[in-house]
């Protein structure tokens, strides 16, 4: 570690002491937990059950892949406040053989039959959070499949299995999810079919009480056996349309038996002598990668962690590029995405010249002219890697749950802008604009970390900060994930809200009442908020001896577990 950088650290640690405990002898004082260290393999999710379950398939003689599609089918289960097959989901995969990188987008498209004329009909300025309106194809089982298709070994009744056997004779409820269900339901409870899923003795579970799921066991069974044409064309589908039309709802059958996932090629930039890797649109992983690329352009690494200028740097660089977030990030398929160019250094470079040292930006234009998640990564014995993320966007989704199915259908057409001529502007079979994101770190062509950290319009803010406590304060990957965070709201969104008053910051525990007085003095408004600053989870392989660290996120229920 460069004596600069420790000093760095140890300054911060002295300015903020009074925040942390000393409870540990190793590692810095905010690190929750010793990084998990395995030779073999690595699992690390939100449920400690699904790690588990990963990490059987693992041993099983499964690879990363089979892991993580059995890690996602069994999270769809006991975290269903984040996940399920209702809803979408991206992933990174490194290929050991061939050495490369692969991307798939496996999210879903919106009602053919649905036209942006209806919502003026209907006088709405925005899609609605709940109901039929903001539902689009699941593209999740798709993506199992074409994940299992390329790269896969175990046949995908193996895979399923443990999650239906759970499924059958029920888990006990972890707290953290036990408490988000709960919330849910003020929301959801009212919807047809969703009481009878999910709170079938009239209240949702408590802590640790066993929650069964018996028709999702039963159609996971179906996938296992039938494949995804099981879900798609067969009578899942049928269900789905059925019930959608009940509701005036638009997702129709064909809209189903017409979906596709797509596989596309990560795009990245070089932070420090590391590529950091991402999917382009219609997700927002390329934030991240401009949000770096600004970074990079200051010293942050002589400005100190927890430092109010690394926190003022910071967050007027992601002003900056979620600027270009709002106006540029939709479906490539309708746009001309200029992505080379946002996530180019001399762009950055033209972008950091508007950053003011002394004071907070109320607004910036674009460039050119809240949600739940999980995240899981695995890792195998033969050196493959994924990196996966999975969303029903709200929660547990729209509410719209169709009956004896086991899930609920996401809402994530709510994203969709509904201003005419808007880059996202709502169109029939159109994907929405994402917040879920994966990410990946090679150095020289190399496998490094394989991350993510679930949690809205926080996932490339995180996904930045993560990589700067790795590269620029030397934190290992557990202190990378446990260190306070920093959230920047109010920015300008894909939906068309412009930001006008430079939005405000919240800050964890830990950053000292120094530092917070001197942001304020530089303009900007502070706000606490809780349960807002995402969910990491993380793999790192040693690029010399080949062994796997594992970390899992301190704020959640999560796990990492290698053998």
């Amino acid at each position: 570690m460069k004596k600069v950088r420790l000093f760095s650290l140890l300054a911060c640690i002295v300015l903020s002491s009074s925040a942390w405990t000393y409870d540990r002898v190793t590692g810095l004082p905010f690190a929750s937990r010793s990084e998990v260290i395995a030779q073999n393999a690595m699992v690390a999710t939100s449920q400690p059950l699904a790690t588990q379950v990963a990490l059987d398939i693992l041993k099983q003689g499964g690879n990363a892949i089979d892991a993580a599609i059995a890690a996602n089918a069994m999270l769809g289960l006991v975290e269903p406040t984040g996940s399920g097959i209702g809803g979408d989901l991206f992933a990174i995969v490194w290929d050991a053989e061939s050495k490369q990188l692969y991307g798939l987008n496996a999210s879903g498209r919106s009602p053919k039959s649905l036209t942006l004329e209806h919502f003026e009909l209907e006088g709405l300025d925005k899609v609605p959070a709940f109901g039929p309106l903001p539902v689009s194809v699941p593209g999740t089982v798709d993506g199992w499949f074409e994940l299992h298709a390329k790269f896969g070994s175990l046949p995908m009744t193996s895979i399923l299995q443990p999650s239906i056997e759970y499924a059958k004779k029920g888990f006990p409820v972890s707290e953290l999810i036990a408490h988000n269900m709960q919330i849910n339901a003020k929301f959801l409870a009212k919807f047809p079919g969703f009481t009878q899923t999910y709170m079938p003795t009239g209240t949702m579970p408590e802590k640790g009480e066993i929650f069964k799921n018996k028709a999702l066991a039963v159609t996971y069974e179906k996938i296992a056996t039938g494949g995804r044409d099981a879900f798609y064309k067969g009578d899942i589908a049928r269900s789905i349309a059925a019930y959608m039309k009940q509701q005036d709802g638009y997702l129709s059958y064909d809209d189903l038996a017409s979906h596709t996932s797509e596989w596309v090629e990560p795009v990245s930039t070089n932070y420090k002598g590391y590529d950091v890797w991402e999917l382009p649109p219609n997700g927002q992983g390329i934030a991240a990668l401009q949000i770096l690329n600004i970074l990079e352009l200051h010293d942050i690494e002589e400005m100190g962690f927890g430092s109010q200028q690394y926190i003022h740097t910071f967050v007027e660089a992601k002003k900056l590029a979620f600027e270009d977030r709002a106006k540029y990030y939709a479906d490539p398929a309708f746009n001309q995405i200029p992505v080379n160019w946002l996530i180019s250094k001399k762009y950055a470079k033209q972008r950091s010249q508007l950053i003011d040292n002394t004071k907070a930006a109320k607004r910036y234009d674009a460039g050119i002219n809240e949600g739940d998640t999980i995240y899981l990564t695995t890792a195998d014995k033969d050196g493959n890697m994924v990196s996966l993320i999975q969303s029903n966007y709200r929660g547990m989704g729209s509410g719209m749950t169709p009956p004896d199915l086991g899930f609920v259908l996401q809402d994530r057409g709510e994203l969709f802008s509904l201003q005419k001529g808007h880059f996202n502007q709502y169109e029939p079979n159109k994907r929405p604009f994402h917040t879920i994101i994966p990410a990946f770190i090679t150095r020289d062509g190399k496998p490094w970390v394989s991350f993510g950290v679930m949690g809205g319009g926080a996932q490339p803010q995180m996904h930045a900060q993560v990589i700067v406590n790795l590269i620029d304060f030397g934190m290992n990957l557990q202190e990378a994930g446990d260190a306070p965070r920093v959230l920047h709201s109010g920015s300008s969104q894909p939906t068309g809200k412009i930001m006008q008053d430079g939005g405000y910051i919240s800050l964890e525990s830990g950053f000292d009442q120094l530092t917070r007085r001197k942001l304020i003095q530089k303009g900007h408004v502070l706000k606490d908020k809780v349960d807002a600053f995402g969910g990491y989870q993380a793999i790192m392989r040693d690029l010399k001896t080949g062994v796997y660290y594992g970390a899992s996120e301190s704020r959640k229920d999560g796990q990492a577990a290698g053998y």
